[in-house]
């Protein structure tokens, strides 16, 4: 009798331990990482349960973006100021670095005048950071380890707010938000190569995988509008079911994410360059990010406090992530 009633027992518990390694097995190894603009915060968030783990106070006015480091041990985060893009309001100059082992912060870079920094991109082939400084009309070159700028690019243009770099580190684009453009950067010569026209007001920009596209979105027309790299000409428009925002390739190359209108996503299909299906995510849908592993990506919701995961196999939201006030910039940490 008790020979039998163990049985069961020692296999449930050998079931549950089986499942458990293999789930634990699956899941992605990292931590994504929140800014929250309401909170004045980051928030650190476990890929695994969904669940906020720790928030760590950012000790400025307010940071909209963060790029994380290729060892996934530091976050760089740009305090911006207390205003959007071409508003009235504090100008931020500092730069924020976190060590997300001890969770707090140990490192502050001061520009010396309000920047108003934004963007923050670390490129690891070139291993530098580039941060947008708005008001100059510039983006920053940093040198991650020594916390030193090194260097500058001009833009050519205002609100130069959201930037995007090739793997290679050698060209940048900015999405100059009022003017309605992007300026195209030779970040080794350290020169503007040429301003696209875009609408009468863009915003956000990404690049595909294979750094053949660049895109960004019109906010005068609900279209996203496709740069061609080899030309920096405006090669496409797509339409798209509402204003859209910030966007992100699938690593495959085959999808792109845009963030839309008031609480929607639309997934467009890169090679027919069309929208192949709409997700509806809680208001204000602000950044997308795709996972390194190409299983799900996240969303910030920024009226709803929440990130949308979304599955990217069956392509769904699948969970909501609870973080902080206006979450807006993400950043994938690596973990090992």
């Amino acid at each position: 009798m008790t020979t039998a009633t163990r049985f069961p027992r020692t296999i449930l518990l050998a079931g549950i331990l089986a499942a458990a390694s293999a789930f634990a097995a699956e899941a992605p190894k990292g931590k994504l990482l929140v800014t929250n603009k309401g909170d004045r915060s980051m928030s650190i968030v476990d890929p695994v349960t969904n669940k906020q783990i720790m928030v760590v106070p950012e000790e400025g006015v307010t940071g909209h973006e963060l790029a994380a480091s290729p060892d996934g041990k530091l976050a760089y985060i740009p305090i911006y100021g207390d205003s959007g893009v071409g508003k009235p309001g504090t100008d931020g100059q500092l730069l924020r670095v976190v060590d997300l082992e001890k969770r707090q912060i140990v490192n502050t870079l001061d520009f010396g005048k309000g920047v108003r920094p934004h963007c923050a991109i670390y490129n690891a082939k070139k291993n530098l950071l580039y941060v947008t400084t708005e008001l100059d009309k510039t983006v920053s070159i940093i040198d991650p380890e020594t916390l030193k700028i090194i260097g500058t690019v001009p833009t050519g243009q205002e609100q130069s707010h959201m930037l995007t770099v090739t793997k290679d580190g050698t060209r940048g684009y900015t999405a100059n938000v009022g003017p309605g453009t992007v300026s195209v950067l030779d970040l080794d010569k350290k020169e503007l190569i040429k301003t696209i026209p875009i609408s009468g007001m863009t915003q956000r920009i990404s690049l595909s995988v294979d750094d053949r596209w660049v895109f960004t979105s019109d906010q005068k027309k609900a279209q996203l509008v496709v740069i061609d790299t080899k030309t920096n000409e405006v090669a496409k428009r797509v339409d798209l079911p509402n204003f859209g925002y910030g966007t992100a390739p699938t690593p495959d190359g085959k999808f792109l994410l845009v963030c839309c209108g008031i609480g929607e996503v639309a997934i467009v299909d890169l090679e027919k360059m069309e929208v192949s299906k709409v997700l509806q995510v809680p208001k204000a849908p602000q950044y997308a990010l795709v996972r390194p592993d190409g299983a799900a990506a996240y969303v910030s919701c920024d009226a709803s406090a929440q990130v949308a995961v979304i599955d990217l196999k069956e392509m769904k939201v699948s969970a909501l992530i609870d973080v902080g006030k206006t979450a807006d910039g993400l950043a994938w940490a690596k973990g090992e």
